[in-house]
């Protein structure tokens, strides 16, 4: 990102804003939502600021803005609508020590300003960087329904309540009060109305001191392929739940961004022939963590329960008696084959797949090859990049024909997804040739639709 976002006290400090029209208008109510001194200077300014100032909300000067009139002010706007005024007020400003703004003038504007979704003291600041200001306010308006009014309020009382919820033990204990608050008895008081808020907060408050600790659990959540969008419900609130995430290395950095940010992030990547995280070590630290009462997300890629050394780990936690549950998600065979528009049944041509890997343990995964060599069979093949002459091998030994379809999606829903269309007779060369590096899925007996490219370059707003 080009813009860091933070939030600026504004409580007693100076803005100063250049322009009395439309320009300065737009940004004059934003800026009033925040408890700084706003001075506007402007020689024939909008009734509009002329009426604001007449109520105390800001102070205007009328004249235009010149040197020492940004000395102590923390953010200055250009909004002269007038690129050599905008330029003259600007180098003024800066060189008193504002930061600088100058409306629709990304390139020379040391800062951004967002659009807000207000419902104070939560405030949602949403940025483009510039880039897509329509959006921001799309975004804006969607936000603006989802939220109720009644959420500043319950903010409001929860920020006078905060020192009392010192009383609870830091970290969880107070998560799940503050949690509890928020999405259960804190609406359900606002029913009532604003005065029953205060006396649900001290009950609920008691109730809490007398729970006890709540024992360490861990959620195997399939991550998906890689498409945030693609992962659950189920996962998403997991992952907001969690205090340690173990996390696999096809695992995306779009899916990590979703855990809590006070998680506890941890790497136990393997890779197939290569360096990798012994299992052993991966159920001791689930164990490690667990015993300490932590709420654990096992992240793997795909589905959980699809090649993923799952009974492993579950069994090396239930000795120790540690609760568990699983978070099923969108299998690679799943994205890979809906990418090339194809499904993986089909009546009339099979009514079965496989999901085979192309390695294991031991090094390349045997198989029944000589079933799968027979016409119209269908296989996803995980894993199967560096196993791609040896299972090749196997299926013409056993009589397969050389001209049935393979695909191999790399990367399959993500925005790097790449799509090599071949035969058996040419998977291994055409796989080397590609250079493949990212995880890859093989649809054995499977070819993309003639309609992928059409298909794939339909705007989303026009598939809706």
């Amino acid at each position: 990102m080009d813009h860091f976002p933070i939030f600026l006290a504004t409580a007693g400090r100076r803005i100063v804003v250049s322009g009395g029209g439309d320009a300065a208008l737009s940004k004059l109510r934003i800026l009033m939502k925040s408890s700084a001194r706003i001075t506007v200077f402007a020689a024939h300014p909008a009734t509009e600021i002329t009426t604001w100032a007449a109520t105390g909300k800001l102070t205007l000067v009328r004249r235009t803005f010149d040197h020492g009139d940004t000395i102590c002010a923390a953010l200055f706007y250009g909004a002269n609508e007038d690129d050599a005024e905008d330029k003259r007020t600007a180098a003024i400003a800066r060189a008193e020590g504002a930061l600088v703004n100058i409306v629709d003038n990304l390139g020379d504007s040391q800062f951004i300003t967002p659009a807000i979704v207000d419902r104070d003291p939560v405030t949602i600041a949403i940025g483009t960087e510039g880039a897509a200001p329509v959006l921001a306010r799309a975004i804006k308006a969607d936000l603006e329904e989802r939220l109720p009014q009644s959420l500043g309020t319950l903010a409001r009382i929860g920020k006078a309540f905060r020192t009392a919820s010192y009383a609870l033990p830091f970290g969880r204990a107070r998560r799940d009060f503050w949690r509890d608050y928020y999405f259960n008895s804190g609406p359900k008081a606002m029913t009532e109305g604003e005065e029953h808020v205060r006396p649900a907060l001290d009950a609920l408050l008691e109730s809490h001191k007398t729970r006890t600790a709540r024992d360490g659990h861990v959620a195997f959540v399939g991550g998906g392929p890689g498409d945030p969008e693609l992962l659950t419900l189920k996962a998403r609130r997991a992952l907001d739940e969690a205090d340690v995430v173990i996390y696999d290395r096809l695992i995306s950095p779009e899916i990590l961004e979703l855990a809590r940010r006070e998680a506890v992030m941890i790497d136990v990547g393997k890779e197939g022939f290569g360096p990798s995280t012994s299992q052993e070590t991966i159920n001791a630290l689930l164990v490690e963590h667990a015993q300490t009462g932590a709420q654990i997300v096992r992240l793997k890629s795909g589905d959980a329960t699809v090649f993923g050394r799952l009974d492993e780990e579950i069994e090396a936690i239930d000795v120790h008696g540690i609760g568990w549950h699983i978070v099923p998600g969108i299998t690679a065979a799943s994205a890979a084959v809906a990418s090339i528009g194809q499904s993986l049944t089909r009546r009339g041509r099979n009514a079965s797949v496989r999901f085979l890997t192309g390695h294991d343990m031991k090094g390349f995964a045997d198989h029944d090859w000589a079933q799968l060599a027979r016409q119209g069979e269908v296989a996803a093949i995980y894993m199967g990049k560096k196993s791609a002459r040896f299972v090749q091998g196997r299926l013409l030994m056993h009589g397969a024909d050389r001209a049935t379809p393979v695909t191999v999606i790399e990367n399959a829903s993500r925005p790097e997804q790449r799509v090599l269309e071949t035969t058996l007779n040419r998977m291994a060369e055409d796989l080397a040739e590609a250079n493949m590096t990212g995880p890859a899925l093989t649809l054995y007996g499977l070819a993309p639709r003639a309609a992928l490219q059409t298909v794939t370059e339909i705007p989303l707003e026009e598939m809706a």
